[in-house]
């Protein structure tokens, strides 16, 4: 089955207007369900998703054994969109990054055997402090002319950062959390990658499932523990917000899930969000949101959720 296509950049391939982000399938939002999540992942293929969205430290490598599996025999339908660098304890802990060139092709090794492949479509970097990017995009760029990636993406990092990594090697994609509750990109970020050529995967769509209604809590859910926003007074203001957004897309006829994933595709063509769909369910709604909501649509739900009224920073601040 075909899905709408968006190019990723200006020079980039084609892959679908939306992708699957994998990550809650391992972890950090509650407990999971891998019979659930393979259902989840063959919906996708079916429904001609391409764009799978995992890094090497979603469940420690769980994440992308279990995509691997999910796509045996069709990893030539699968865009892979992988993250890698953060370091982590035995018990979960995080533990900083390491992006030095050797660690770079370290990683690389694990992930391709992992994953059950030998190219990765995009790997994707964030900054280690202790090593220039130059260094880190230098080593990704010898995989490049190896064969072992294809494009080269960088993550939640600064227009200083991403003018540096550009300059050492075309930067095809930036990974960065974009919503109607998020959208600090606007100011810098997005206009420096449309200048560049850079195109967006937007996570954080449903800003972590808040515009949605929820809390965060339960067994194996971090986010009422690492998220101001699912926190006390925060999360009461937050969950107005979200009701605020029901109600406007209740008078669209859409959920408030699918005007959440509208806002952000209609904010332009070189932007693909990630959903994080985990049931079949999930997915069939996201895949039937808009993907270009009318001014006066975008307007009202501005106007729901208007940016100085949500509480919380995006991070706890260590």
């Amino acid at each position: 089955m075909a899905f709408a296509t968006r190019s990723l950049g200006r020079n980039g391939p084609s892959i679908s207007a939306l992708g699957l982000g994998c990550m809650g399938m391992s972890e950090f939002y509650g407990q999971t369900d891998r019979d659930a999540s393979l259902a989840t992942i063959a919906a996708a293929l079916e429904a001609g998703i391409t764009l799978f969205d995992t890094a090497d430290f979603y469940g420690m490598g769980h994440n992308e054994v279990l995509l691997a599996e999910a796509l045996r025999g069709q990893r030539g339908k699968a865009f892979l969109q992988v993250k890698f660098g953060a370091l982590r304890g035995p018990e979960g802990s995080f533990l900083g990054n390491d992006a030095r060139p050797a660690a770079v092709k370290t990683a690389l090794s694990y992930s391709l055997r992992r994953l059950g492949t030998d190219h990765l479509d995009l790997y994707m970097t964030g900054l280690d402090p202790a090593v220039p990017i130059e260094e880190t995009i230098g080593a990704m760029s010898e995989l490049v002319r190896q064969g072992y990636i294809r494009h080269i993406g960088i993550t939640n990092v600064d227009t200083d950062t991403i003018r540096r990594a550009h300059a050492t090697h075309p930067i095809t994609a930036l990974q960065f959390e974009y919503g109607l509750m998020s959208r600090d990109m606007e100011q810098e970020v997005l206009p420096l990658c449309r200048e560049l050529g850079i195109g967006i995967t937007a996570y954080g769509v449903l800003s972590r499932g808040l515009l949605t209604g929820s809390e965060g809590r339960g067994d194996g859910d971090v986010r009422g523990t690492y998220f101001p926003r699912f926190q006390g007074a925060n999360l009461t203001q937050n969950a107005r917000l979200a009701a605020a957004l029901a109600e406007a897309a209740g008078r669209e006829r859409i959920t408030a899930a699918q005007a959440a994933i509208g806002w952000v595709a209609s904010q332009g063509n070189d932007i693909i969000p990630l959903v994080g769909a985990r049931t079949v369910e999930r997915l069939t709604e996201a895949l039937t949101a808009p993907l270009q909501l009318s001014q006066a649509t975008l307007s009202a739900l501005e106007k729901a959720v208007p940016q100085h009224a949500v509480h919380g920073d995006r991070f706890m601040a260590h």
